[in-house]
């Protein structure tokens, strides 16, 4: 039998940088998610080193939302934001931890489908089969879920979807297997739930090109943090094995 909605403390969590074009309307689709969730529930966005009004939207928004919270204490980069939110979730006592990205390009009407599915699952994880960001990015992808099979032997569709439902109990039992400042802790999450066999389910959602504004991270730079990523697997992997 499944809980009322009231019972379990939901954290939205989402990194931002320079996402004054985006942050607005990203904030009012995700927030009134919250509505029927437990009152401890928050959206907590991760806003370090923004030069463009981003922090000052937010702050804004603070004055009269009270369920969302600023982190501003963690580093620029996206993949230390995302650990230093999950870490903020797991200290303040959430059930569920759903981490999304505050660019526009996932659907908020999506999630009430991973909500109905917690308690079947540690983990749901987003499946971009169909991507409208760039058929480069879409390789990578596949390269990157080729290169898990490889080392560490899991059948992976998408590592790295940025629209993610996990147990707290179960995440927390991996967060702390990377070091805080990792590029890349939401593919080695989703590697370390496949590989140690927690319940999880790959569900498919819509994924849109960037809504406004210029990604941080281009082609170039992703090829950069992929290559750096082959060794990080192999540590990694070395690690499980010791």
């Amino acid at each position: 039998m499944q809980k009322n909605n009231s019972l379990d403390t939901l954290f939205i969590v989402m990194p931002a940088y320079n996402e004054k074009e985006n942050i607005e309307n990203v904030f009012k689709q995700w927030y009134p998610i919250l509505k029927d969730k437990n009152i401890n529930s928050k959206l907590v966005i991760a806003d370090s080193g923004s030069t463009d009004g981003t922090h000052e939207i937010l702050e804004n928004f603070q004055k009269k939302y009270p369920q969302l919270e600023i982190l501003t204490n963690t580093n620029k980069q996206h993949g230390p934001k995302i650990i230093a939110l999950y870490s903020y979730a797991i200290k303040h006592n959430a059930d569920y931890i759903f981490q999304t990205d505050s660019d526009g390009q996932t659907n908020p009407d999506e999630f009430e489908d991973f909500w109905k599915l917690r308690e079947q699952y540690d983990g749901i994880f987003g499946h971009r089969n169909i991507r409208e960001d760039g058929k480069n990015r879409a390789f990578v992808e596949k390269i990157v879920c080729f290169l898990l099979k490889i080392y560490f032997g899991v059948n992976i569709p998408d590592a790295n979807a940025p629209f993610r439902l996990m147990k707290v109990n179960t995440l927390g039992k991996y967060l702390n297997k990377m070091p805080t400042d990792y590029n890349l802790p939401n593919i080695m999450i989703t590697t370390y739930f496949a590989y140690y066999k927690e319940n999880i389910l790959f569900k498919t959602i819509s994924f849109k090109s960037r809504q406004k504004g210029t990604n941080s991270i281009n082609i170039h730079k992703i090829i950069k943090i992929g290559w750096k990523a082959l060794g990080d697997f192999y540590y990694f992997k070395k690690s499980i094995n010791n």
